[in-house]
């Protein structure tokens, strides 16, 4: 999950970090493991599929990896059925052990200590696993909570700034056309007579007094719009400092 990326990205994964530091608390067997196996993105990671399909495609490939997401973000997001989810992962986790022990037995025999030595660990990962299960789904409820609403206030600010670009290139658009119409004239005046360029250049002087009060205005609706995005990040970071706080009681 803490894979670094770009700085804003990587911003980001700091305060994630500190919220799963938070929810393991003094566990750091639990926060070494949900480290590797949530997602900051659950939406995009987890795979769509069923989690029956997943469990049934772990069954030829050996790999329950994906079902194991699957499961845990299904629980975290059902506390009512907490229960069931607690033993489908256990019930994977040993799925996983038992597989992983055929794997060890295969590579010995090929010599691959290396490898031996990696699956072993996978055995001590699972074991956990299926130990802490209850622990597991209790914190990434938590943490996925949080994810989700961060991610959903991410969502509507890019939503925000997406109209806002639009319109900007509408009234460059506009602007610019309006610009084009005006040089064309100027160009045309040469060519007309004397009550017909005196018109045209009163038209294009209208034009680019209107052009002027727009770009004014638009400086001014340019601050709304970024004192309306403060307040709406004030609110948010409230809300977050709220739920911190709730999570603490």
């Amino acid at each position: 999950m803490w894979k670094r990326k770009e700085k804003k990205e990587e911003i980001e994964e700091k305060k994630e970090e500190s919220l799963l530091e938070e929810l393991c608390g003094d566990d750091a067997e639990l926060y070494n493991f949900l480290g590797n196996y949530l997602f900051l993105d659950p939406l995009s990671a987890i795979s769509p599929n069923s989690l029956d399909a997943l469990i049934e495609e772990g069954g030829k490939t050996g790999d329950f990896r994906p079902a194991v997401d699957k499961a845990i973000f299904e629980g975290a997001q059902n506390p009512g059925k907490k229960e069931k989810y607690i033993k489908i992962i256990q019930s994977l986790a040993l799925k996983t052990i038992h597989a992983t022990e055929k794997d060890i037995e295969k590579v010995k025999k090929e010599g691959l200590t290396d490898r031996v030595t990696y699956l072993t660990k996978r055995i001590e990962l699972q074991k956990l696993m299926n130990e802490k299960t209850q622990d597991i789904i209790n914190v990434a409820s938590k943490f996925y909570t949080e994810r989700l609403l961060v991610l959903g206030e991410t969502l509507r600010r890019d939503e925000r700034r997406e109209e806002r670009e639009k319109a900007e290139a509408e009234e460059w658009r506009k602007g610019k056309l309006e610009k084009d119409a005006r040089e064309a004239r100027k160009t045309e005046e040469k060519k007309m007579g004397r009550e017909e360029r005196k018109e045209a250049k009163e038209r294009n002087k209208r034009e680019e007094m209107m052009a002027e009060e727009r770009k004014e205005g638009k400086g001014g609706r340019q601050e709304a719009v970024e004192e309306e995005e403060r307040r709406i990040a004030k609110l948010e970071e409230a809300a977050r400092e709220a739920r911190k706080k709730e999570r603490g009681n």
